[in-house]
């Protein structure tokens, strides 16, 4: 019997990526207690300027979070961006010399989400790669399983048009439906800027507490002038 050429595979996916920062209890807590000193401050650290409509329950700072000089925001971007860079380099197959180059430019902010609130269905236009890291997940009540979930969207919008037997119950990548992040402290989850994805509402008595960048790049001249 000869030997098969069958292969099943994506033709077309969405690269995503996650990590978990070891030990993030500490610092997590200092993160909190900055970042809730911060919101009740109001305007001082408010975004001025938001290009979503903003839901009650929900603050939006600025975006220049990851300029603060605070340690535990450095070590958060360290974080972050290390995750990041190695995300990069390895879907793009990126050489050390390349990386070494790569410039990085972002706008990073954080959100405290209350009881109720929620962020509508969203992209982040003139950005490749968007992250979000959670701080506090928040309460998370039995009868509320989605209660402050990511929620992706898939981009295939014409997959589902016909649905019969062959096609209803497709497993992931192929399937037609939402993906969904349930956050844990300390995880973080990177995504490409034009996914659509929203925050479902938040029911808890606590906060959820999350920071999140949009960013983009170029690539500076090596030594010998060239790109």
């Amino acid at each position: 019997m000869s030997q098969s050429n069958y292969k099943l595979f994506p033709a077309f996916a969405v690269p995503m990526a996650q990590d978990l920062l070891p030990n993030a209890e500490s610092l997590n807590a200092e993160l909190k207690t900055l970042l809730l000193a911060r919101e009740a401050e109001g305007a001082r650290y408010a975004n001025p300027n938001p290009s979503l409509k903003q839901q009650p329950g929900v603050f939006e700072s600025d975006f220049n979070l990851f300029s603060w000089q605070e340690p535990c925001v450095q070590r958060l971007r360290q974080f972050c961006w290390g995750v990041l860079g190695r995300t990069l380099q390895q879907i793009n197959n990126y050489s050390q010399e390349e990386m070494s180059r790569l410039q990085i430019y972002s706008h990073t902010w954080f959100h405290v989400t209350r009881n109720g609130g929620f962020t509508i269905l969203h992209t982040h236009p003139m950005a490749s790669w968007s992250g979000v890291y959670c701080v506090a997940p928040g309460e998370m009540p039995e009868d509320r399983p989605e209660s402050g979930v990511l929620r992706f969207h898939n981009p295939h919008h014409y997959a589902n048009y016909f649905l019969d037997p062959g096609n209803v119950r497709l497993q992931m990548p192929y399937s037609h439906g939402t993906y969904n992040v349930r956050f844990g402290a300390g995880q973080l989850i990177l995504f490409p800027s034009w996914l659509q994805h929203e925050v479902l509402p938040f029911y808890g008595s606590d906060e959820r507490i999350t920071i999140a960048f949009n960013c983009w790049f170029s690539m500076r001249e090596n030594e010998n002038g060239g790109a």
